[in-house]
């Protein structure tokens, strides 16, 4: 068991359990797809997980696979080796060093996918940047047993709307949330599925909020009301505009003052 530390927060995490699904049909390389992953629903065999995490490869389809570390052009590396598992058989592995993890099948080369093994925080990177015309946006760090994904911003309300995607074996549903205070800052106002929560934890650390939020393996739709929200415009439109009112009532004042002296 590891032990985040960030402020006042003591937060201890146990390991995770990640699955991926082999599907029926994964035998055939015409196949969609070879594999499911249950975090986030992707089907291209690629997981990204924390240090010391474990991923099950469970197996549906009709035939026997394996799954082994390395590449099919260059062959195993020896780190992990599933041998010939049958149907209705599962493999799992625990990843205890940082780094990207090929694997494919032995049998069926054409079944390939990574594991990207990182030490702490998950990031979701470019949020609010579809709001400003300046292309400001923010990278928000978080710790969950699933997906943290599409965030949507709603400056009017003052709000970021999250979606929480995938299936977790993990018993702990809490989520460790840093949110910069020029996205948007609190105090806040968590709702979960349309129901205003009040059991979340929040202290503010120099510009970052950071907030711990009980959740469900249910929970679908996350928002977080504050008492600021990214501009609109960002921050170099709004400054531009700040200093051609300034100039234009400059102006204005000169104008005023030449006619008052020309008048006389």
């Amino acid at each position: 068991m590891s032990l985040f530390i960030v402020g006042s927060f003591s937060m201890a995490y146990a390991q995770d359990t990640f699955t991926i699904n082999i599907p029926t049909g994964a035998a055939d390389p015409n196949a969609p797809y070879f594999w499911q992953s249950e975090k986030d629903g992707r089907t291209n065999g690629i997981i990204e997980i924390n240090n010391d995490d474990t991923v099950v490869w469970e197996n549906a389809d009709t035939a026997a696979h394996t799954v082994t570390s390395g590449t099919p052009e260059k062959g195993p590396d020896n780190i992990f080796d599933s041998g010939l598992f049958p149907p209705g058989s599962s493999f799992s592995f625990q990843f205890r060093q940082t780094g990207n993890f090929p694997y494919f099948c032995i049998v069926h080369p054409w079944m390939t996918g990574e594991v990207i093994v990182t030490e702490g925080l998950s990031v979701l990177p470019d949020v609010g940047k579809n709001v400003t015309n300046d292309s400001v946006s923010f990278d928000v760090e978080y710790k969950f047993s699933r997906l943290l994904s599409n965030p949507q911003i709603n400056v009017d309300q003052k709000s970021i709307t999250f979606e929480l995607i995938g299936n977790s074996k993990h018993s702990d549903h809490n989520l460790f949330l840093k949110l910069p205070s020029t996205l948007l800052d609190g105090p806040y106002v968590v709702w979960v599925d349309g129901k205003k929560i009040t059991d979340f934890e929040h202290e503010k650390e120099n510009e970052m909020n950071i907030l711990l939020i009980p959740l469900t393996e249910k929970s679908k739709i996350l928002t977080i009301v504050g008492t600021f929200v990214i501009p609109e415009f960002g921050t170099t439109v709004m400054m531009i505009l700040t200093a051609a009112i300034i100039s234009l009532i400059i102006i204005s004042a000169k104008s005023r003052f030449t006619n008052r002296v020309f008048s006389k």
